[in-house]
């Protein structure tokens, strides 16, 4: 009955028999609220300018519409989408390689951190959709022998927000100079600004508007929660908790790489199973990292912004704020880690005394005059911890010291002249 249901629902906006049979193998219930709203429009051959919060289906949005005109006139380097990280590109093209392997669709990655021959010859081998980070897109376009997109029929501009915010203005005015004017694009982001509106101008003709959430917001699913801890308690206060919600499968977001690299040296030290993922590490590790923590072998990763975007890793049970992001979207990224799909999950926020501002704004700006509720935390608890982890976080802080030697032995000593965000790499 379900599956009936399911089918004709996706049958319903357009969408042909074998791309239905897809959503159903891939157990796609129903249309999100942006997949209803876009396919049918995108189906016309519209221009598409969406917003939608995290976890609301974006991909299948753009991804459903792009392999229908495929399957309807199949062509090489038919569409590229631009992704702002690595990983989120990876877990795209899967999409796409899921969505469409009944017609044999073939992807490519083309991504900073990996081998420019072994990707200049997956790009000689024409596969029909590229998933791309804008500056090695654009290095391929500008330096590989028979690379060319002339005949591309579909740009996606994915998490545009994010590409704007992590220094891709550049990159992406280039390869809209280069690919062809006529050609359908699709703009998805989870929020509007300026910079968005710009970049529509530049690059979408006509487009229909859709806006599932025009408000930053949290599922009511999430329990959310805050705790205040001496900014020198820190450490041992994460560990409580931890020690509290033992079994459950957590995110622990971080500001920066270091704090990514040293915070699991410190927790590891603690028998604790953890992992990180942050710009430190090459892709290899990256990937391999997030497959651990899927898989279930590991059940704390430590992340940075660089997990906090469009990743869908299912069942995390707790998104913990090691340290207040930066603004009110940023925070809604990291939570929608959680309560996913309809089920519920937790989000705790640690917040020191130079944090109270910051997390104070986010918290108006999210639920009004509403407060949220504090974490139960039992202090005397925290205060006995102090000890066992006062020798963890000497033997992570030499375990720094030691990476920090190496990384600038590596780099000549010198550090990247141009300042870039913690989730980016100087060759995306």
């Amino acid at each position: 009955m379900t599956e009936s249901k399911s089918e004709s629902a996706f049958k319903k906006l357009g969408l042909i028999d074998i791309l239905v049979e897809s959503c159903e193998a891939l157990k796609f219930t129903k249309p999100t609220p942006i997949q209803e709203q876009s396919i049918p429009a995108a189906l016309e051959g519209k221009d598409i300018m969406g917003f939608a919060a995290t976890g609301s289906g974006k991909t299948a949005a753009f991804a459903l519409p792009v392999l229908q005109a495929l399957y309807e006139k199949p062509s090489p380097l038919f569409c590229v989408v631009l992704s702002p990280t690595r990983e989120l590109a990876h877990q795209t093209a899967q999409q796409f390689q899921a969505l469409g392997a009944p017609m044999g669709v073939k992807t490519a990655v083309i991504i900073g951190g990996e081998d420019n021959m072994k990707q200049a010859i997956a790009l000689s081998r024409k596969p029909h959709i590229i998933v791309a980070t804008p500056g090695r897109l654009l290095d391929h376009l500008e330096k590989t022998k028979g690379f060319h997109l002339r005949h591309l029929k579909y740009l996606v501009l994915d998490e545009a927000d994010r590409l704007l915010d992590m220094d891709f203005k550049e990159p992406i005015s280039k390869i809209l100079e280069i690919i062809p004017s006529q050609r359908r694009t699709f703009l998805f982001s989870a929020t509007p600004s300026k910079d968005i509106e710009s970049l529509q101008r530049a690059s979408l003709r006509n487009p229909v508007r859709i806006s599932v959430s025009s408000k930053v917001t949290t599922v009511d699913t999430l329990q959310e929660y805050y705790v205040f801890t001496p900014l020198k308690h820190k450490d041992a206060t994460l560990v409580y908790i931890l020690n509290e919600l033992a079994g459950k499968s957590m995110i622990v977001f971080v500001n920066t790489k270091d704090e990514g690299t040293r915070i699991p040296m410190m927790l590891e030290a603690l028998g604790f199973s953890c992992i990180p993922i942050n710009g430190n590490m090459t892709q290899e590790a990256r990937l391999g990292a997030l497959n651990k923590f899927r898989a279930g072998s590991k059940n704390i990763l430590v992340a940075t912004n660089v997990a906090a975007r469009g990743l869908d890793i299912p069942l995390v049970d707790v998104v913990i704020n090691y340290q207040v992001p930066d603004n009110a979207a940023d925070y809604v990224h990291r939570v929608g880690r959680t309560a996913r799909a309809g089920r519920t999950g937790k989000a705790i926020t640690m917040c020191a005394q130079y944090d109270v501002i910051r997390y104070t704004n986010i918290e108006s700006e999210l639920h009004g005059d509403k407060k949220l509720p504090e974490f139960p935390i039992d202090k005397e608890g925290v205060m006995l911890l102090l000890g066992s982890i006062d020798e963890a976080q000497r033997q992570a802080k030499m375990s720094m010291a030691r990476l920090h030697e190496r990384m600038g032995k590596g780099k000549g000593g010198h550090r990247n002249k141009r300042r870039r965000t913690d989730d980016q790499d100087a060759d995306d």
